[in-house]
């Protein structure tokens, strides 16, 4: 099983919380504890230049990858970069090709989209004006490689632009490009089947499994379009989504693997999990609901979505 979508940038995994120290780091412990639970390699997501350059170094020194490029929120960075918006493309693409080649880390362009839900971080025309213009969907094309999508209250713009780059057929493989994946999906129905038309994957977390009309859409999804994901440290599954009941016969020896007991920050003992920061050992949990709600064996679940991720990433020297 690989899980295709951690924040390991994210001060959490260093024990700071809002700016404040709450206890130790523990990043070796979550990643020991991620191993346990089946996790064969793990993709950190670069949300930024900055934040890019730390998952790569992270990517490096535990042998793992790396998405490149800039979070729709973080669009307004274009503008208040100091040398300008040229500069910081260069930048990105500098990053990607310096990372990419032999045994590059670099396995994807994003994570990259459109989010309307927060649009107090970036108005929804400086998102589309740097998501069109940013190059990010150009540099898929330059690079053959996947992108790493974000869509939030945003699919009609979304798709449209999408199209307008000539990725909305077959992911934009005949360009170059090498399909993608909108991560963390909570849309409807109909848009998850365009998404799919378009030659997407569909990327499922416990924020994609909340309410029954999402498990719904979840069942609905070809499993040769599936990946899974935690979005650690958010997302986490909880006694109040739809997808609990799902996990009520999850075997002991697997419960003790993706939820162990957990301490609060105050409380922080090594070796333990923190309450209420998602980690990737969940993303077994994950693929428990998808195999109750799939109705087919955990087995083929796992198996398959494992060789989906292997596919769209080019993770060949991941094995299982």
């Amino acid at each position: 099983m690989t899980s295709e979508s951690v924040n390991l940038t994210d001060p959490v995994f260093r024990g700071f919380y809002h700016g404040k120290q709450k206890h130790e780091d523990d990043l070796n412990s979550v990643l020991e504890r991620s191993r346990a639970a089946g996790v064969k390699s793990i993709l950190i997501t670069g949300t930024n230049l900055e934040e890019s350059k730390r998952a790569l170094e992270m990517a490096k020194e535990y042998d793992l990858y790396a998405t490149v490029g800039c979070h729709p929120t973080q669009s307004k960075i274009f503008e208040k970069y100091p040398d300008g918006p040229d500069v910081f493309l260069e930048s990105l693409d500098g990053l990607i090709s310096a990372n990419v080649q032999g045994r590059g880390r670099v396995v994807a362009i994003g994570e990259c989209g459109l989010d309307y839900d927060r649009t107090h971080f970036a108005p929804p025309d400086i998102q589309k004006k740097y998501f069109r213009k940013c190059r990010q969907l150009s540099l898929a094309k330059k690079h053959g490689l996947p992108l790493f999508l974000h869509s939030r209250a945003a699919h009609e713009d979304l798709v449209s632009i999408l199209r307008e780059e000539g990725l909305g057929s077959n992911g934009g493989r005949d360009l170059g490009a090498k399909g993608g994946v909108v991560h963390s999906f909570t849309g409807t129905a109909e848009e998850m089947k365009e998404l799919v038309s378009m030659g997407f994957f569909i990327g499922i977390n416990g924020c994609s499994l909340k309410t029954e009309e999402q498990l719904k859409i979840a069942c609905s999804i070809p499993l040769d379009r599936l990946l899974l994901e935690t979005d650690a440290p958010w997302c986490s599954m909880t006694s109040t989504h739809a997808s609990r009941h799902h996990l009520n016969d999850l075997p002991s020896t697997l419960k003790d693997l993706y939820f162990p007991a957990s301490t609060r920050p105050e409380r922080f003992q090594m070796g333990k999990p923190v309450k209420g920061r998602n980690e990737p050992m969940a993303i077994g949990a994950v693929a428990w609901t998808m195999h109750r709600l799939y109705d087919v064996p955990f087995e083929t679940v796992t198996e398959k979505v494992f060789e989906n991720t292997v596919e769209l990433f080019g993770l060949s020297d991941v094995r299982h």
